[in-house]
């Protein structure tokens, strides 16, 4: 079987008719330092599922964010494993909780997932991903810092980051308390 190249994703993204999504830089792109220039840690918070520690989650934000306008501005989120994924899992486990928050339609879906498949790689324990919201770009994301790709579709980057950050979230808690020091809701007793 010949091997998966970047020319060849572009072009069976192309002919399953859309556009390319996942495009490996042929030289790395930003230094994760540049792409979240000008920002800090405002909020942190853990996610557990069903008893479960999965990640920390560490947002980055310049002075002044408003996460009631989050899909307008530059930011950046990491997710800090405390266990083990497969990268094509973490893929369908974004396209389940975009579809939570938005209608998708099935093939941009399935675009969507393709190209993060081919983008997130399978994670170990102490893994950062970090993706950066780039408004109107797309998405950048970096394994422990180190360039991984771009998926460029503001739309996509806009409902990816909604799975944390959009108050239709599926972990209402986690939103919370990864916001709180932005101003955003009080938190329930």
């Amino acid at each position: 079987m010949p091997a998966v190249t970047p020319s060849l994703l572009v072009a069976i993204a192309l002919l399953i008719g859309g556009p390319a999504l996942a495009q490996p830089a042929p030289a790395p792109g930003p230094a994760l330092s540049v792409a979240l220039q000008d920002q800090s840690r405002v909020g942190s918070a853990r996610l557990r599922y069903w008893g479960f520690d999965v990640y920390d989650a560490h947002l980055y934000a310049p002075r002044g964010f408003d996460i009631q306008r989050f899909e307008d501005q530059r930011f950046g989120l990491e997710l800090s494993y405390l266990r083990g994924f497969k990268g094509a899992d973490i893929a369908q486990r974004s396209i389940d909780e975009m579809k939570g928050l938005a209608a998708l339609d099935p093939a941009q879906a399935l675009r969507w997932q393709s190209a993060m498949s081919a983008l997130f790689p399978d994670v170990q324990r102490g893994d950062r991903l970090t993706g950066v919201h780039v408004p109107g770009r797309g998405a950048r994301f970096y394994l422990n810092g180190q360039w991984l790709g771009e998926l460029a579709d503001d739309a996509f980057s806009r409902l990816f980051f909604g799975i944390w950050l959009s108050p239709k979230t599926s972990q209402p808690r986690l939103r919370e308390t990864l916001i709180q020091s932005l101003g955003g809701p009080p938190r329930a007793p």
